[in-house]
């Protein structure tokens, strides 16, 4: 959905888990390493048919999460802003190319490879009314997308090789559809993101988990998880990464919108505990938005809580700091939240249409420390900025939790930072393991 500082559309469940699965999820893997151009086993099957993507970036001082794509034969790479509150895929297009921030030999360039009037994913793009719709089925497919913050991507529909390492050592080369976007637009304050387009990973046709499952590459399944503590992460596609156990959920909402969101609810607040008046929230789970929004009631009755449980400590107002609408000062510098968690109580989400279905956010999940030291409120008032009674759960509370969407549910991890180490760590090894394996690949067929 892009709001920042700056399908399958069927009944999909949202599901928490409630134990770490990074650390057995790579025990096989151990046994590759050994031997590196030795194939997987056909009983390899916690990996077959994903592929894992790192992730950089943070919530501050980046404000927002990117991956590298490479697109294209041969293949350059793209670096892309991840978003599951939106559909459609794109990148800078030289046609040529307005509003864009990368120079003009690091655009994608087109080459007869435009998308038809006429083609299934034209009508997806083109499903929410613009003056851009289609007249001639053999015309070029245009495109326009806005987001939350206002900002647009104007541009036509193509279809190019995306080259995808799987986890099961082979190499996919799927031909995908997305967006090469001419005409740029950005509205806000800040300055537009370096990046070189959008992920698009809703659960709309055009989505490209979308594309790869309706072409039997994978299940319908993305996930992430963004790290608090050093910025990056990891993004997924394939089902291997979910877990038998330990889950419960909650169910997602239905939707006749175009745009299909994560969103479920209703959800009511606890604030240490205890019940607020804040209930009933209906909340949208977007990785392109780097802070959660609340509608202005949920917002101001928060502050409220917040301010009234600061009272009698250490902590003072610091209107002088602009990084965010609300920060506090301590005696002295804070260097990480974890030197004022103390302070700051944990917010839960309870479900309630589904037993014991909670979205934990220790401190961790909603406060940031600026570069002035202060520690600031990650929930902003979504009313302020266009939402209306919107609610969004963004990447500040996303963070240190596994998040998956399948098809027909999403499901959560509470507790993946404590394997995010033992993850990365292994997951270099095994990338190393399957680079080796396709350079090897590639000299064979030379």
């Amino acid at each position: 959905m892009n709001v920042k500082n700056r399908g399958i559309p069927l009944t999909t469940l949202l599901f928490l888990l409630l134990s770490a699965i990074f650390s057995p999820s790579f025990s096989a893997a151990n046994q590759l390493l050994t031997n590196k151009n030795r194939k997987p086993p056909v009983s390899f099957h916690s990996l077959v048919s994903s592929t894992v993507l790192p992730v950089r970036g943070n919530v501050y001082p980046v404000g927002y999460y990117t991956v590298t794509l490479n697109i294209g034969n041969p293949p350059k790479p793209f670096e892309l802003d991840i978003d599951t509150g939106s559909d459609l895929t794109w990148v800078e297009c030289d046609a040529p190319c307005e509003g864009c921030t990368k120079p003009r030999n690091q655009l994608y360039k087109p080459h007869g490879n435009l998308v038809k009037c006429g083609d299934p994913l034209c009508a997806a793009v083109q499903s929410v009314p613009s003056h851009h719709q289609c007249t001639n089925p053999n015309g070029q497919c245009d495109y326009e997308i806005k987001y939350a913050d206002h900002g647009t991507s104007l541009g036509v529909l193509v279809r190019d090789n995306v080259p995808l390492q799987s986890t099961n050592g082979s190499l996919l080369r799927p031909m995908v559809a997305f967006g090469c976007g001419y005409d740029q637009e950005y509205h806000s304050s800040n300055p537009p993101p370096s990046t070189a387009g959008v992920l698009g990973l809703g659960y709309g046709k055009i989505s490209i988990v979308s594309q790869l499952h309706s072409m039997g590459l994978i299940r319908n399944v993305v996930g992430h998880c963004l790290s608090s503590v050093r910025g990056g992460g990891y993004l997924f596609f394939g089902d291997k990464f979910i877990p038998s156990s330990g889950i419960v959920w909650t169910p997602i909402l239905q939707q006749s919108s175009s745009v299909k969101h994560y969103e479920s609810g209703p959800a009511d607040l606890f604030f240490n505990r205890k019940p607020t008046s804040v209930k009933g929230l209906q909340l949208i789970f977007d990785s392109g938005s780097s802070y959660t929004y609340f509608n202005s009631q949920a917002y101001n009755a928060l502050v409220n809580m917040v301010n009234n449980d600061l009272k009698g400590k250490p902590l003072n107002r610091a209107t002088e700091d602009e990084t965010l609408p609300i920060c506090w000062k301590g005696a002295k510098r804070f260097q990480s939240v974890s030197d004022v968690s103390n302070y700051f109580k944990t917010l839960v989400l309870s479900f309630t249409k589904s037993r014991n279905s909670q979205l934990q956010l220790p401190p961790q999940a909603y406060l940031i420390i600026s570069k002035h030291g202060n520690v600031c409120l990650g929930i902003l008032n979504g009313s302020e900025v266009g939402l209306g009674n919107s609610n969004i759960i963004g990447d500040i509370s996303l963070q240190d939790k596994m998040e998956l969407s399948e098809e027909e549910r999403q499901l959560w991890n509470d507790k993946a930072s404590e394997a995010m180490d033992a993850y990365k760590k292994e997951l270099e090894e095994y990338n190393k393991c399957l680079a080796a394996t396709a350079s090897q690949e590639q000299k064979n067929e030379e």
